[in-house]
């Protein structure tokens, strides 16, 4: 298992979005880019991935902190590249970093 730790943006009209909306945008960004997410076993499978803090409703930020794990070796430009063509205006992962688990 790989961790891909990253660094994103939260600004503009995306400030509007609630902690779980976004969680599902990033769910749904892995899929559409095609990133190797670790899926959860279980009743309720969904993406092995977090976000360090969550921000109040109305706050912006430009150093957001999260953790996705992967099943394969990705580089982190390509990781950041690829996610950032499915991500709207206000999200951008600014810097990725991979470790091994």
């Amino acid at each position: 298992m790989y961790q891909m730790d990253f660094v994103f943006t939260k600004i503009n009209d995306m400030k509007f979005i609630s902690h779980l909306d976004l969680m599902r945008l990033f769910s749904r960004a892995f899929r559409r880019a095609d990133i190797p997410v670790k899926i959860t076993e279980g009743f309720n499978p969904h993406p092995k991935f977090s976000i360090k803090q969550a921000l109040k409703l109305g706050i912006e930020s430009e150093n957001e902190e999260a953790t996705v794990v992967l099943t394969q070796s990705l580089a982190p430009l390509d990781f950041t590249q690829r996610l950032n063509s499915q991500l709207p205006e206000g999200i951008f992962i600014k810097s990725a970093v991979l470790k091994t688990r």
